[in-house]
């Protein structure tokens, strides 16, 4: 049986036949000087260009590279995804195929987990070399909405480059634009999460595959999270609280439709208000089954799955078990 490495780097890449080589030569000798044992997992999406060739060509020579194409392109949290499944090592680093982390910091960042007994440490390019206008800002009000709304204070959301402690990535599921929110995703369970400043380079070949396009399905990604993380387990509280308030309103409206019929005079049949009350009556019984079938998908969700609503990361006890022996102290890690 092959021994499980203790470091696994995962680089997904499109379209990068210019920066592979280089990058792989620089991780060889950066990986080379841990004493710790590592392995490559690069996820080639779909490319179309001499990505493919590349990463033969490296295969053949170099021990502990593994390629994993998909069959298309399926973009970056799919291929994360990929990488992830099929990882081995303890230790989970993810890097961009553009060369523009420096595999030279993952000594530093590892270290820096170790110590501070973290679950998942994020870079942060507090130098970036991207484009101001079409890269920074957007991604500067995104880090801001993104910390904002989860309660994890992070500079940088956007940088790929991440140590993860694989059992924190074990109930992971990513989907559309999901693997920039992956430390809030992953602290609903109580991960550790840290910050650490990486170095970042400009891309010096190759072109960039985002834009301003790419910041809407962000933004569209980000409510998603946001109810994953505060209302998934309770969906009636929030369609219930919309409810609430849009009778509210339709109670208001009829309040008003009585006082100008009272004091006005004015015809209820033809009163506007009227038609408010009926709309946001029907709106507000639409919105509470909306809360009720949520609480029903939700209940069966977690049955047919058989998880639980909540995460142990250790228990001690010296209360004897069925068996009669005492429970061990049990870590997450």
């Amino acid at each position: 049986m092959m021994t499980e490495p203790e470091v696994s780097v995962v680089i997904p890449v499109y379209n990068e036949a210019e920066n592979i080589s280089p990058l792989l030569e620089e991780l060889e000798g950066v990986l080379g000087q841990l004493v710790e044992s590592s392995e490559i997992v690069v996820v080639n999406d779909g490319s179309t260009d001499g990505t493919a060739s590349e990463l033969e060509s490296w295969r053949q020579r170099l021990s502990g590279l593994r390629v994993v194409t998909l069959a298309r392109n399926f973009g970056q949290t799919a291929a994360l995804s990929a990488g992830f499944d099929h990882t081995r090592g303890r230790w989970v680093i993810t890097l961009d195929g553009d060369r523009q982390n420096d595999p030279a910091d993952i000594p530093r960042l590892l270290e820096q987990c170790r110590r501070e007994d973290l679950d998942v440490l994020s870079g942060w390019r507090k130098e970036r070399k991207d484009p101001w206008l079409s890269r920074r800002v957007p991604s500067q009000i995104a880090n801001a909405l993104i910390s904002l709304l989860t309660s994890v204070r992070l500079h940088d959301y956007g940088c790929t480059l991440k140590v993860y402690r694989r059992e924190a990535l074990r109930e992971l599921d990513l989907y559309g634009e999901m693997h920039r929110f992956i430390p809030a995703l992953l602290s609903w369970s109580g991960a550790r999460i840290g910050e650490a400043v990486v170095t970042h380079r400009p891309r010096q070949a190759g072109r960039s595959k985002y834009g301003l396009g790419r910041t809407c399905r962000v933004l569209l990604d980000l409510v998603t999270v946001k109810f994953l993380l505060s209302y998934s387990t309770k969906p009636i509280q929030v369609f219930g609280g919309l409810a609430l308030l849009v009778f509210a309103l339709a109670a208001a409206a009829f309040l008003a439709v009585i006082g100008m019929k009272v004091f006005q005079g004015t015809d209820m049949t033809g009163n506007p208000f009227l038609y408010l009350v009926i709309l946001c009556l029907l709106a507000a019984v639409q919105l509470l089954s909306l809360g009720l079938l949520g609480e029903m998908l939700t209940r069966t969700y977690f049955s047919a799955r058989g998880q639980k609503r909540y995460v142990v990361r250790r228990e001690s006890s010296d209360a004897p078990s069925r068996s009669g022996e005492p429970v061990k102290q049990v870590e997450s890690d």
